[in-house]
């Protein structure tokens, strides 16, 4: 297999990564066969995922709009994955310019692509480091740099929380985050469930499964699961919905079944 001039030395490009299989799913070009591989095998069983992933990054676009309309100008990305067109520092600059964005995710190709699209921008950097282990980011230079925590951060996690296991306490790493930012900061939200999947519950199990046999867990978890991460956070209305339904710019009528699977909120602190 050939290794293309992106791909860091570092990864095994023989085992698949979430966030190059998302890459794939929004059409991106920075993944390799056995990512697009598992894509497929999941597609088999539930056709709509790139669906659902366009509802994801539509539903951010939203929501990082409605923080830079709030007056937040500082962005924290946590598992970010490969930049692609329309990404939050595009985003939150048209509506607030000089925003200051951080990315973080833990897979090296998302960084080292997100460090190659950042390159001279003085206001955006990328950090290598794992939602689960909160001090890691918080004492990145990078956000000691870029963030200050005194003002409010727009905490962005953004299909992320459904690939941490319960074992890893995702409700710990994101109260820890919580705690460090300030009032008036937003926590922005999606997570995948099986409520609102368009197919049968057999089929979204075996799309599941496809994942658990690439060793990348899918966690589905409840609206009340999902909402439990909100501790802290008044709801911005409509609270916890399905993604089409926050805030929507176009008729949420208009979209494909499979957009309203899972979850999305925006929370602000007091």
């Amino acid at each position: 297999m050939e290794r293309p001039a992106w791909a860091p030395r570092s990864i095994d490009i023989s085992v698949p990564s979430v966030s190059r299989i998302y890459d794939y799913f929004l059409g991106g070009s920075h993944n390799f066969e056995v990512d697009r591989e598992a894509a497929r095998r999941a597609m088999e069983f539930t056709p709509g995922l790139p669906k659902i992933m366009q509802a994801n990054r539509a539903f951010m676009r939203r929501a990082v709009r409605w923080a830079a309309g709030e007056g937040i100008t500082q962005f924290l990305d946590v598992g970010s994955g490969i930049p692609t067109f329309g990404n939050v520092h595009e985003v939150a600059r048209a509506a607030s310019p000089g925003a200051r964005v951080v990315y973080v995710d833990h897979d090296p190709v998302a960084v080292s692509h997100g460090q190659a699209v950042l390159e001279g921008d003085e206001d955006a950097g990328v950090v290598a480091a794992d939602l689960c282990k909160p001090q890691e980011i918080l004492g990145s230079s990078e956000v000691r740099s870029l963030l200050d925590l005194d003002r409010p951060v727009a905490l962005l996690l953004v299909a992320i929380l459904h690939f941490v296991e319960d074992a890893d306490d995702p409700y710990a790493a994101v109260a820890e985050l919580t705690e460090a930012l300030a009032p008036g900061s937003v926590l922005v939200l999606t997570h995948a469930s099986y409520e609102g999947m368009p197919v049968a519950r057999e089929q979204t199990e075996a799309m599941v499964d496809v994942y658990e046999d690439i060793r990348l867990p899918l966690i589905m978890r409840t609206r009340d699961e999902v909402a439990r991460f909100f501790e802290g956070y008044d709801m911005v209305e409509p609270g916890l919905v399905p993604m089409p339904r926050w805030r929507p710019e176009t008729d949420p009528r208009d979209e494909d079944p499979y957009a309203f699977c899972g979850f999305a909120g925006v929370g602000r602190t007091a």
